[in-house]
């Protein structure tokens, strides 16, 4: 079983100025799971990038990422 919260943390980690400040709350419900990832304010542009891109790539490769284990994620940045 893959972590999600961890493969997100990287990723996320590997993007922005501030690693440290990079958090990931996990809420599961049966097949389907949240992850809320938090960055530091002045990271969040690094985060969703021009019209959103980096956003939308980061939840396709997480939506790759969970259908290895056949779940259904969703990622909120905040």
């Amino acid at each position: 079983m893959i972590d999600l919260s961890t493969v997100l943390s990287n990723i996320a980690k590997s993007i922005v100025d501030h690693p440290e400040q990079v958090s990931v709350t996990e809420h599961e419900e049966g097949n389907e799971i949240l992850l809320t990832l938090s960055v530091a304010e002045e990271d969040m542009g690094m985060i969703i990038g021009k019209r959103g891109k980096i956003a939308k790539a980061i939840r396709t490769v997480m939506r790759s990422v969970a259908k290895i284990d056949d779940k259904k994620v969703t990622v909120e940045i905040k």
